[in-house]
């Protein structure tokens, strides 16, 4: 299968479990792999036989400025799952970085990854 990987979509979301956390914000990193063929769109050389990485990259930073959840884990699925519905890809893997969680240890990076196949 062939892949489109899109890397550091950063936006500004109101995600996590604590008041501050959805009062304040705080940045969110995701990286997207789409899994699909590029057999078509080789022939066709038109973008409407593929996956549109820029449209895929708006609708990422939709869901992080979107309705706030508790959990990354929630997120990365509601990605996962609208993109398959969205886009046309047979698969999808999604990370999503919280750079600035509230952890009190020094750590450099907390992410969560999920992959879903279309059914």
């Amino acid at each position: 299968m062939d892949r489109i990987s899109l890397r550091g979509v950063t936006a500004t979301g109101y995600h996590g479990v604590f008041d501050f956390e959805r009062r304040e914000g705080q940045p969110f990193v995701v990286d997207a792999v789409l899994h699909l063929d590029f057999g078509r769109a080789a022939a066709s050389d038109d973008v409407r036989d593929t996956a549109h990485y820029g449209e895929v990259a708006g609708r990422i930073k939709d869901w992080i400025t979107g309705e706030p959840l508790n959990l990354i884990e929630a997120l990365a699925v509601r990605m996962a799952e609208g993109l398959l519905k969205e886009f046309n890809i047979e698969a999808v893997e999604i990370t999503v970085h919280k750079p600035k969680a509230p952890i009190e240890v020094p750590f450099g990076d907390v992410a969560v990854s999920v992959y879903r196949e279309r059914t």
